[in-house]
């Protein structure tokens, strides 16, 4: 098997030698390594602005996309969110119902999500850790079972996975953007 340096480091990866668990591992820990660039030396101001009154801050994004993350993969390893079961929801004291991904929310709900960087980050990085360890694990066969039937075609452990991986590429890219927005306003 190929290797994906734990420090963070992604240019160890060699294709040849890497199975589906290292190859998940490793996009998941490029979301990890993009929500800490968004974090870093970011204020409460900042993590809050909103480029107008119907749109996402980057506390909400942040939020949401580790949410879908915990969700999700929770969902298909069979697992307790961490956002539970390791007592974020009392920690952020949102008021939203536990189970809220975020999904639908409308501009008042967003408003909610108010966060300070370090908490946001350090509820990522325990939902990556669960990631991380449960993805490591799995093999290709693994990624051919149906994790959802609701749709047509039923939805397999892999297209769920890379389905999570592109959502939260996405809104960490959407972060971004406003946190240098942000900062160039301050």
């Amino acid at each position: 098997m190929g290797s994906v340096d734990q420090s963070g480091d992604h240019r160890t990866l060699r294709g040849a030698e890497l199975g589906p668990g290292e190859l998940l591992r490793d996009a998941f820990g490029r979301i990890r390594d993009e929500v800490h660039h968004v974090l870093d030396g970011v204020d409460v101001e900042a993590l809050t602005y909103r480029a107008d009154s119907e749109a996402n801050s980057i506390a909400w994004l942040v939020w949401h996309l580790t949410r879908v993350q915990d969700d999700h993969v929770a969902g298909v390893a069979g697992t307790e969110q961490v956002w539970v079961a390791g007592g974020w929801a009392d920690r952020f004291n949102l008021q939203l119902d536990v189970r809220d991904i975020g999904y639908g929310h409308t501009p008042e709900q967003v408003a909610l999500v108010s966060a300070e960087a370090e908490l946001l980050g350090d509820y990522h990085d325990a939902v990556f850790d669960n990631t991380a360890q449960y993805v490591s694990s799995l093999s290709g066969d693994d990624l051919d079972r149906v994790v959802d039937r609701r749709f047509d075609p039923p939805v397999t452990l892999a297209v769920r996975l890379v389905s999570v991986v592109s959502d939260d590429l996405q809104h960490v890219g959407q972060a971004a953007l406003l946190r240098g927005i942000a900062d160039r306003a301050s």
